[in-house]
């Protein structure tokens, strides 16, 4: 290697270092990204502005009879035979701050029902949902950490 090159090539070595750090922690704040539950894991993402959510993985994938769980109590039939996995299940999500979404649905696959909800971004890696019907002080949180 040429020795003249080499304090280019630790100066961009530093700058691309330097850029790769402030590019994550502007990422922490943020809640896009993989996020682990009590029985999945989830990966929000952003389109047109709105925040959505998927399911990535679950911690029992398959049914006691070995098959793939499927969304059995979606009110829709023609979805029933769906693969829970790759089910986006938050939709509609709108940022009213820099730690709080709003105006949203949540779907519950264990139950086929649809509920309002909002999110809370409590820290970096921990994320609170709030699923209800009518008012949010009628309802249920979830919370979520950052999967690595």
């Amino acid at each position: 290697m040429n020795v003249s090159k080499l304090p280019c090539l630790l100066l961009l070595s530093v700058n691309w270092w330097i850029g790769a750090t402030a590019v994550h922690a502007t990422d922490s704040g943020s809640p896009i990204g993989f996020w682990k539950g009590d029985d999945a894991t989830f990966e929000m993402f952003e389109t047109d502005g709105k925040l959505s959510a998927r399911i990535v993985a679950l911690s029992e994938p398959k049914t006691a009879e070995g098959k793939e769980k499927i969304d059995i109590y979606n009110p829709d039939p023609k979805k029933r035979n769906h693969p829970i996995i790759g089910l986006v299940f938050i939709s509609g999500c709108t940022k009213k701050s820099d730690t709080r979404w709003e105006n949203g649905t949540v779907y519950d696959p264990k139950s086929g029902r649809t509920y309002s909800c909002l999110m809370d971004l409590q820290g970096p890696d921990k994320i609170k949902l709030r699923g209800f019907l009518g008012i949010a002080l009628m309802g249920r949180n979830y919370f979520w950490v950052r999967a690595n």
